[in-house]
């Protein structure tokens, strides 16, 4: 059982580091489409739940390390979320691009809209409008790419062997 623990906790720290250190290598202004990319690897390997953490993990990170603005709690979080939920509900990947589309294309975009004006101050009444595109260009981007990733990675053993590692997660408590 502690084995376990110590290897999910491994896996998650490796996920963190790998976006960490990905996220900015391919980033167009206004996008993160990498951050997309591991949100669904995340929500098919380790779940929801610690897909979220990794993303929250990572956001903070950014935010602090790169000067990213609060857009990367909002964006990230959501996506990862449903990305690991509808991946779990689904069991197919296109459940999971579809639920990082959801979480980052659609609910982060739109909360990203307050989170931004708060934070610069603006009043502009379309300002959810910079957003949306943007976010679901990204998530639509980053499932491309994550697709490509994860079917040559789910033909592994390894993988295989993690993801029921966080099979026996439960969902909520």
């Amino acid at each position: 059982m502690e084995k376990n623990k110590i290897h999910k906790l491994t896996l998650l720290a490796l996920m963190i580091a790998l976006d960490v250190v990905l996220s900015p290598l391919m980033r167009i202004e206004g996008m993160a489409p990498m951050s997309s990319v591991m949100n669904i690897i995340a929500g098919v390997l380790l779940g929801p739940i610690y897909g979220t953490v990794m993303a929250f993990v990572c956001a903070l990170i950014r935010m602090t390390m790169l000067g990213i603005p609060p857009l990367a709690l909002t964006g990230a979080v959501f996506g990862a979320f449903f990305a690991g939920l509808f991946y779990r509900l689904g069991k197919r990947l296109v459940w999971s691009m579809i639920g990082e589309i959801v979480g980052t294309g659609i609910i982060g975009s739109l909360l990203s809209s307050p989170v931004m004006v708060w934070f610069t101050g603006s009043q502009s009444d379309l300002y959810w409008l910079i957003y949306t595109p943007r976010f679901i260009g990204a998530a639509l981007i980053g499932s491309a790419i994550a697709f490509v990733v994860l079917v040559k990675l789910q033909e592994t053993t390894i993988f295989k062997r993690w993801q029921r590692l966080f099979l026996s997660e439960r969902m909520f408590g």
